[in-house]
């Protein structure tokens, strides 16, 4: 049986639709059949939220793996997906494991014993380049990068980059970038056409994966706990979400 494939979703911005992403990319990838793992990594929980979990109610989240080494709490059948919730405790983590030596490698370590139980997991990393997103780089085999196509889309995509370029290097060589994926299109604006274009420019032998269309649905989904594949199946940004997911199953 082939180990799953660890997809890094990286966005060092907030606002990009990291977290919508995460949850619809696995949908499908689960609608087609595959056993699909999300991760939560970030200390707002916005991952974990989605599927109208208390982050304050838990007793073990991604926290206790990363920090004490215990085994990744998983929540099952959640629209056909597994969960591995958070909670703010992440927000401790950098001083939790100050001097510990190889901290970087503790999510690693934590998905060793999954990696033959899932065909994907995906990682909904935090709004930053900081401990965690490297922790989630290194745990990976590949990145996929949600990019806003807004004026200020790509700010910082010059260190997202460099940052990738050191995990290659220093501590995970085997890391692949599987893409870019344009959030919140509207192909109505000038700028988001433009934007787009440098995206594409951007990435060059790279994917650049089918634009995800800016739309209100994604947040009336939202509020009903649902993928958007669920709440609006005839939406059409389900059609690049799945295309989204094929292209994931190719890698």
């Amino acid at each position: 049986m082939p180990m799953s494939r660890i997809i890094a979703f990286v966005n060092q911005s907030g606002g990009v639709g990291k977290t919508t992403l995460v949850v619809n990319t696995g949908y499908h990838l689960a609608e087609k059949g595959h056993r699909v793992l999300l991760v939560d990594m970030d200390s707002q929980a916005s991952l974990t939220k989605y599927f109208d979990i208390d982050p304050k109610q838990l007793d073990k989240t991604t926290f206790d793996a990363i920090a004490f080494g215990d085994d990744l709490p998983i929540h099952t059948d959640i629209h056909k997906l597994a969960l591995a919730p958070a909670n703010r405790n992440l927000v401790t983590i950098d001083g939790k494991l100050a001097a510990v030596e190889g901290r970087e490698y503790r999510l690693r370590d934590a998905l060793t014993t999954l990696r033959n139980s899932y065909d994907f997991i995906l990682i909904d990393c935090p709004p930053n380049l900081g401990l965690l997103s490297l922790m989630s780089l290194i745990a990976a085999n590949h990145v996929l990068i949600p990019i806003k196509t807004n004026e200020k889309g790509l700010e910082g995509a010059d260190d997202l980059r460099e940052t990738i370029s050191v995990v290659l290097q220093r501590a995970n060589p085997r890391l692949r970038i599987a893409g870019a994926v344009p959030m919140m299109y509207d192909a109505r604006r000038v700028h988001d056409r433009l934007t787009l274009d440098e995206i594409k420019k951007l990435f060059g032998s790279y994917t650049v994966h089918p634009a995800i269309p800016n739309a209100t649905d994604f947040d009336n989904a939202w509020r009903a706990r649902q993928p958007l594949g669920i709440f609006y199946q005839k939406h059409p940004a389900v059609e690049n979400l799945r295309q989204l997911a094929t292209n994931l199953e190719r890698m």
